[in-house]
């Protein structure tokens, strides 16, 4: 039978286990994400986070913790700029607002569309 004490300690245990393995998935993950690090020392700070691993990630992340952060920083605004430019490759909408109306000018001077709808269409365009 498990006391109150020992569910504590076990929960707390189970928290540390997993932040412990969150930083030290982080730390690989930088290691491999900076291209200005060598090989070498890609693989002297794997070696030395496998052997003596507590000590390594802190000396890790207080020497290079900074740029860490940028090369985070850089590699989210890479996928955001990837994902922005995807999503207007499929949808298309690449032309701009002035672009847009002037298209519907053109079909509402054509007769294609009555003023009702080119009012439509200009107010989509100015979001």
């Amino acid at each position: 039978m498990n006391t109150l004490g020992q569910l504590f300690l076990t929960t707390l245990w189970i928290f540390l286990l997993i932040s412990w393995l969150i930083v030290l998935f982080y730390i690989l993950a930088d290691i491999f994400r900076d291209h200005k690090m060598s090989g070498f020392l890609k693989a002297v700070w794997i070696f030395f986070l496998i052997f003596v691993p507590f000590l390594t990630a802190l000396i890790y992340l207080i020497a290079r913790g900074k740029g860490m952060q940028e090369r985070a920083q850089k590699q989210a605004e890479e996928i955001k700029k990837a994902q922005d430019d995807y999503i207007r490759s499929v949808t298309g909408d690449a032309a701009s607002p002035a672009d847009q109306i002037a298209q519907a000018q053109k079909l509402l001077d054509s007769g294609a569309i009555n003023q009702d709808e080119f009012n439509k269409l200009k107010a989509k365009a100015l979001g």
